[in-house]
């Protein structure tokens, strides 16, 4: 005998619950007829007990078991509890799986308070920016590590690699460095010069000049221009080599990437660092001196007798001793955030950015470290 067409029917049991009863073949031919029947099941009193009846199915396939698993979320979304028993045991297991995949709770969309939400993000920041600074601790312990392998056995330096990286950050790095450190000077010796002229102080402007960029422009300036531009390079290189595999390749190989990648540049850089900040220093002198002969009518024998009163060699290393640390933190950081690049291209764009800027942040803090330990000091 051929199973019936799908069917449905309400009523109420001894106990007073609604009974809805199905039976016949629940397939997509028979029981999409019953989409509209089973809109219009609505008890009569909120909160009334509802049972499903799905022993008398015949048959039920995926469209049957969905209808049925609506039907009994909406009722439950109306306040009604809602039972289905008796099922059949070869249906138990497709009605389930239905109503588990398809069936997914009204979500609510409540509108946050503003303040709430700012909190909310500053939070999510705050606890970013914290697992950012203990991953980048954790990194430089792995670079300190290395170099302290490399000094035990100096063979495995590959002084190529570092030759090579010391003529990319350094000697490529001289054009623009030393065009904005002149520029630099000039502005400070001209915006001076306007204040100083109405004391009739205009000599001491190459104080101004001497201690401001010894102590603290040239190298700031320095370092925020190689992390912007050497900084950025290395992420991007790095990145693009863990784009195209490259440096699971070297893992592949036995070799260490933080010997092979980081260790070359970071060096190069600690390298480069002091040396292109003196050549800063001496571009941005140049430039205040050229202003000043031409503004104040100082001449270069003038601006060279007064700087070697108004400052003296100590001047000079305030500013270049914090060169090896802003170097460090430099490579370290665009070393870290190329290894951290995902495999798309939109990963090296986005974690490049982020190394200039956490590159520049950190290099600020350690400079306003460094300004409170020598005041401290008495340097």
């Amino acid at each position: 005998m051929a199973p019936q067409r799908a069917w449905m029917e309400t009523s109420r049991d001894g106990g007073g619950a609604w009974l809805v009863t199905a039976g016949g073949r629940w397939d997509l031919e028979g029981a999409g007829a019953l989409s509209g029947d089973l809109n219009r099941v609505r008890p009569d009193a909120r909160g009334t007990a509802v049972r499903i009846d799905l022993g008398s199915l015949d048959t039920l396939d995926t469209v049957g078991a969905l209808l049925i698993a609506r039907l009994a979320e909406r009722l439950k979304g109306e306040g009604h509890a809602v039972e289905v028993a008796p099922i059949r045991p070869e249906h138990a297991p497709l009605f389930e799986a239905v109503r588990t995949a398809a069936v997914t709770p009204p979500v609510q969309h409540e509108r946050a308070h503003p303040i709430i939400d700012m909190l909310e993000r500053t939070g999510r920041a705050t606890v970013e920016a914290l697992r950012e600074g203990v991953d980048l601790l954790s990194f430089l312990g792995l670079i300190t590590i290395t170099m302290g392998r490399i000094l035990v056995r100096p063979r495995r330096l590959r002084l190529t690699s570092v030759m090579f990286h010391i003529e990319q950050t350094g000697l490529n790095a001289l054009p623009i460095l030393g065009l904005l450190s002149f520029l630099i000077g000039v502005v400070m010796a001209f915006q001076g010069a306007d204040q100083l002229r109405r004391f009739g102080a205009d000599i001491y402007v190459v104080n101004l000049l001497g201690i401001s960029i010894l102590r603290e422009l040239g190298i700031l300036m320095t370092a925020i221009i190689v992390a912007g531009r050497s900084g950025s390079a290395f992420t991007a290189q790095i990145g693009t080599m863990k784009v195209n595999q490259e440096v699971d390749a070297i893992s592949t190989l036995g070799l260490d990437p933080v010997e092979l990648l980081v260790v070359p540049r970071a060096l190069a850089l600690i390298v480069t660092l002091p040396l292109l900040a003196f050549y800063a220093d001496l571009m941005g002198l140049f430039g205040g001196a050229v202003m000043s002969y031409f503004v104040l009518d100082i001449s270069f024998g003038q601006f060279l007798r007064q700087l070697q009163f108004a400052v003296g060699p100590g001047a000079l290393a305030v500013g270049l001793v914090k060169a090896p640390v802003f170097a460090l933190v430099i490579a370290m950081v665009g070393c870290y955030e190329g290894l951290k690049v995902s495999g798309s291209a939109e990963s090296v764009g986005r974690l490049t950015t982020k190394s200039v800027v956490e590159s520049i942040f950190l290099v600020m803090v350690l400079d306003a470290l460094f300004s409170v330990l020598f005041s401290f000091l008495g340097v």
